[in-house]
C-alpha cells in the first residue's frame, strides 16, 4: 500500500459506482426514495453508510418472509392436509424437529431413526446446524410448541447467515456496494429463507468469495471446504477457478485453495464417517437413490409419458448433461477475448447443476442469488429473474395444493405446474445467457463497463494470461467500438496494492 508521501496529490482513489447514475431501472425505482443521488451528494460521510443500509434491508425483508409464514406458524403446519400450500408458507423446519428424532434427543448420524428415513439426509456442518438449534429449543411443552420454537430459533439462525451474505457481496466489489441492495430485496429470496437450512452453506461461500477477492486462497478454500460440508454444490467453485488460473498460470494459489477447501471438508466429515459411516453416507446414497422430483424438466418428462424413466438413468443423463455444460463452459474462459470474470464462471457453473439436476426445491434460488448478483449487477436481468422465481415458487405449492386437496381440487394442476417450471427454467437460461453474452463482449459487462477488470477475481485481477485458445489469443474486436472506461489488460497497477 503506497504511503501519502509516495503518492501524488492528483492521484485519487476511484469513486463508488452508483447504480442510479447508470442502471437505468434503479434509477426510476429510486424515485420512490426522492431520485437518484446528485453529483454532489456527500457519500460515506454519515452513519448510513452502502453496508449498514444493505444490511438493515437485509434483514428487514427476511423479517417480512418471516411475516409471510405467520399462517403455517399458527396453524398450517399442523392443521389441514393443504393450508400450507394454499398459504405458500410451507417450511421444512418444524416438521424434520420431530421426523428427524431432534424432538426425542437423538444424535445425528449416530442415531437410527424409526420410519423410511433410518438416518439424516443432510450433509455434516448443516446436521450440526439442526442440532444447535434443537439444544436452544427447550423440550418442554406441546410438540407443537417446540417445533414452533425450533423454527424461530432456526429462522433467527438464518437471519445471521442473511446477514452475513449482504456484508459479503457488499465487500467483494470494493468499487460497487450498492450491488448488494439487490441481494437485500430479492423477494425469491425472502420467501425461501426459512424453507430449509440453505442459507449456512450460501453464508459460508459468499464468505469464500470475500477471501479470494482478497486474495486469500488459503481463507477461501477453508470456508469453501466448510460450505461443501454443509451443501454440495459449492465444491463446484473449484472448476472454474482451476480454469481461470490456468489461464493466468496463477497455480500457486489454486492449489493453496484446494488443499484448504479439502482439509475442511475432511475435519468436519472425517469424524463422522470414521465413526458413523452409515449415516454419514446417508446423504450420498439418498442424492443416488432419489427419483425424478419437484421443479426439475425430468419431471415434465415423467409426467407426460406412459414410460417414465427410471432413476438410473435419470442419474446417467443428469450427470452427462451436466458434464457437457461445465466442458462449455471451459471452453467458453479458455476462448473468451478476455478472460471471464470468477463471479461470472461460478454463477454458471451452479446454475448448469440447478438445471440439469433431477430435483429443484424453491430454496435453490439461493445458491445463485449472491452470485447472480456478483456475475451481473444490472436491476432489469435480475428482476426478470426474480419475477420467474418467484412464479415459481407460487406454482409448487399451488401445485402441491392442488394435489393435497382431494375432490376439491384447490390449486394448480399438472399441467398448470409443468408451466411454473417451464417459467423457472427460461429465466434462468435467460440470465445464464446474459452473462455469457457478457464473456463473449466483455463491453457489455457493467463490471468491466465501470472501469474494473475482475474485482472479485484477487490475484486474477488485472493479471497477464499465459494460455490461452483460439480467439482469445488476438485483442478484441469488438472493444474497437466501446467508448468507456478501460482497464489495462494484464497489467496491475502499482497504486492498488490494496486490491
Amino acid at each position: 500500500m503506497p504511503s501519502a508521501e509516495t503518492t501524488p496529490a492528483g492521484v485519487r482513489e476511484p469513486e463508488p459506482v452508483r447504480p442510479t447514475r447508470e442502471d437505468e431501472v434503479a434509477a426510476a425505482g429510486s424515485e420512490l426514495i426522492g431520485g437518484p443521488i446528485g453529483r454532489r451528494a456527500l457519500l460515506g460521510t454519515s452513519w448510513w453508510t452502502p453496508l449498514r443500509v444493505v444490511v438493515i434491508v437485509a434483514v428487514g425483508m427476511f423479517a417480512l418472509g418471516m411475516v409471510q409464514k405467520v399462517p403455517c406458524y399458527d396453524s398450517g403446519w399442523f392443521f389441514g392436509a393443504s393450508s400450507q400450500y394454499t398459504h405458500a408458507c410451507y417450511s421444512d423446519i418444524p416438521h424434520l424437529y420431530q421426523g428427524r428424532g431432534f424432538a426425542d434427543g437423538l444424535v445425528p448420524y449416530f442415531d437410527k431413526l424409526p420410519g423410511d428415513m433410518d438416518y439424516l439426509e443432510y450433509p455434516v456442518l448443516t446436521g450440526v446446524f439442526m442440532e444447535v438449534a434443537a439444544w436452544l429449543t427447550p423440550g418442554s411443552g406441546s410438540i407443537m410448541l417446540q417445533e414452533q420454537v425450533y423454527w424461530f430459533v432456526n429462522a433467527g439462525m438464518l437471519m445471521l447467515c442473511a446477514a452475513v451474505i449482504a456484508v459479503c457481496v457488499v465487500r467483494t466489489h470494493r468499487r460497487r456496494p450498492w450491488d448488494g441492495l439487490l441481494v437485500a430485496l430479492a423477494p425469491a429470496f425472502a420467501l425461501t429463507a426459512t424453507i430449509n437450512w440453505d442459507l449456512l452453506a450460501v453464508a459460508l461461500t459468499a464468505a469464500a468469495m470475500l477471501m479470494w477477492s482478497r486474495s486469500r486462497p488459503l481463507a477461501f478454500g477453508v470456508l469453501l471446504g466448510l460450505a461443501t460440508a454443509a451443501k454440495l454444490y459449492p465444491v463446484f467453485l473449484l472448476g472454474p477457478l482451476f480454469l481461470l488460473c490456468w489461464r493466468a498460470g496463477k497455480w500457486r494459489e489454486f492449489f493453496i485453495a484446494t488443499g484448504g477447501a479439502v482439509a475442511a471438508w475432511l475435519v468436519v466429515n472425517l469424524p463422522v464417517m470414521i465413526f458413523a459411516f452409515d449415516g454419514w453416507s446417508k446423504f450420498y446414497t439418498f442424492s443416488q437413490e432419489r427419483g425424478v422430483d419437484f421443479g426439475s424438466f425430468w419431471l415434465i418428462w415423467a409426467q407426460n409419458t406412459t414410460t417414465p424413466p427410471s432413476t438410473d438413468f435419470v442419474n446417467t443423463a443428469a450427470t452427462v448433461l451436466v458434464l457437457l455444460c461445465f466442458l462449455g463452459i471451459a471452453a467458453l474462459t479458455l476462448t473468451a477475448p478476455r478472460r471471464p470474470r470468477f463471479a461470472q464462471l461460478a454463477f454458471l457453473v451452479v446454475a448448469a447443476f440447478i438445471l440439469t439436476n433431477k430435483v429443484y426445491s424453491p430454496q435453490y434460488v439461493l445458491w445463485l442469488v449472491p452470485l447472480a448478483v456478483l456475475a451481473r449487477p444490472k436491476w432489469r436481468d435480475f428482476l426478470i429473474w426474480q419475477a420467474c422465481e418467484v412464479a415459481y415458487f407460487l406454482g409448487i405449492w399451488m401445485y402441491l395444493a392442488y394435489t393435497t386437496s382431494g375432490d376439491a381440487h384447490k390449486g394448480l394442476p399438472t399441467d398448470g405446474y409443468h408451466w411454473a417450471i417451464a417459467v423457472h427454467l427460461l429465466g434462468t437460461l435467460y440470465l445464464c445467457g446474459m452473462v455469457v453474452r457478457d464473456i463473449l463482449m466483455p463491453e457489455r459487462d457493467v463490471v468491466r463497463r465501470s472501469g474494473d477488470d475482475d474485482p472479485s477475481g484477487g490475484v486474477l485481477d488485472g493479471a497477464e494470461d499465459v494460455f490461452v485458445l483460439g480467439a482469445a489469443a488476438h485483442p478484441p474486436r469488438h472493444a474497437v467500438h466501446f467508448d468507456g472506461p478501460q482497464v489495462e489488460w494484464g497489467s496491475r497497477s502499482s497504486e492498488d496494492g490494496s486490491l
